[in-house]
């Protein structure tokens, strides 16, 4: 290989590295800060300038769309390790990394923002949960429900709409302390949850029973929740 040729493949790992980097940074800035952070300061997270962020993302438009995806993934993966832990470790495995904390305020700024990006974003984490949902039904451990979509729909509409009012009624001191931030959070709703989802709320059945019965069971959830699955 001749030297030029060593010196691009360098070029271009440096170039993904620093592209990787500003997009990490853009995305703690965002989850700190909220998305009117600068590209100024952005780039000053990362330590480079400011120049570098429109050289490798052009926009702030398209560096926003960037850490949407990446966190998406983030969460996917995240959500997926969790679907494969025994209950026997489920308390060593409680969101209480740094990661997890910069993962729950950049949805909570996205669930606040509203607008176009703020519904895409949501739409977006319906149809991840929909997909960890589907694996979580094959696997046992979570049982089916007569509409999948509108199951998943609600689920992150709840979780979206608790994790709002929780950090309106108690912004975190420190927003750039991440861990401490997602260790109070899961600390006041992990019981609650896990008692809810386990062993469920009504004693009785009779309220389901009465709603399938009538004519409200047969309206289409809203959204772009799809068809209904029979148990």
């Amino acid at each position: 290989m001749h030297r030029s040729s060593l010196l691009y493949v360098s070029t271009a790992q440096d170039d993904l590295t620093a592209r990787a980097r500003l997009r990490d940074a853009a995305i703690e800035a965002f989850a700190a800060q909220g998305f009117d952070e600068s590209l100024r300061a952005i780039a000053a997270r990362a330590q480079v300038t400011a120049g570098l962020v429109r050289h490798h993302f052009g926009s702030k438009q398209a560096l926003r769309a960037e850490c949407d995806a990446t966190v998406l993934e983030r969460y996917r993966r995240l959500k997926e390790e969790s679907l494969r832990v025994n209950p026997g470790q489920v308390l060593n495995h409680l969101p209480t990394s740094r990661e997890s904390g910069v993962l729950l305020l950049y949805i909570l700024r996205s669930a606040r923002e509203g607008a176009q990006a703020g519904r895409q974003f949501t739409e977006q984490l319906i149809n991840e949960a929909l997909a960890l949902l589907d694996q979580a039904v094959s696997s046992g451990l979570i049982v089916p429900s007569r509409n999948e979509p509108a199951r998943a729909r609600y689920l992150i509409l709840q979780s979206l709409g608790a994790l709002v009012l929780y950090f309106a009624l108690y912004p975190p001191k420190d927003p750039e302390d991440f861990s401490t931030v997602v260790k109070d959070y899961y600390g006041q709703i992990a019981l609650p949850t896990l008692e809810l989802y386990t062993e469920g709320l009504f004693a009785d059945p009779g309220y389901l029973n009465e709603y399938l019965a009538s004519d409200a069971a047969h309206i289409p959830p809203a959204g772009s929740a799809g068809d209904t699955v029979s148990r």
